[in-house]
């Protein structure tokens, strides 16, 4: 991907249904004192982005690079530029991804013992991204 500058590099391709369009995930650290707590990144392709999900412990996101979206059930999209900060509140459904014409790239830090990691839902389909994303 040529017009991704992420310092960390953007890993191996995510395989599997959570995920439209293509986007990438590396790890980079899971903390010596508690194996459930990690810090890896997320880079999408334009256009690509994860399907509704929930964190049942939460998540910090933080845009390292292009723009990117970030979405939570019932509220109105907020554009992510390098720099940026969400806190996913716990078990609150959202999607996030990469803008129409930009690559994106985020950190993301969580705290997720055995499985509690993330609970997948529906996509965010073409016709909903292209509207609320205008």
């Amino acid at each position: 991907m040529k017009d991704v500058n992420n310092p960390f590099g953007i890993g191996k391709k995510i395989e599997g249904n959570n995920f439209i369009g293509n986007a990438y995930l590396l790890s980079l650290a899971n903390a010596d004192w508690d194996e459930n707590f990690s810090v890896s990144t997320v880079t999408f392709e334009a256009k690509a982005r994860n399907n509704w999900h929930t964190h049942p412990h939460g998540q910090i996101l933080i845009a390292t690079d292009g723009i990117g979206y970030y979405q939570e059930e019932n509220k109105a999209v907020v554009i992510l530029k390098k720099g940026d900060v969400i806190k996913c509140q716990p078990n609150v459904k959202h999607w996030h991804g990469a803008s129409h014409n930009s690559s994106f790239s985020h950190l993301v830090v969580m705290y997720a013992p055995s499985n509690e990691a993330v609970v997948w839902m529906e996509p965010v389909t073409n016709e909903y991204y292209n509207e609320v994303s205008k």
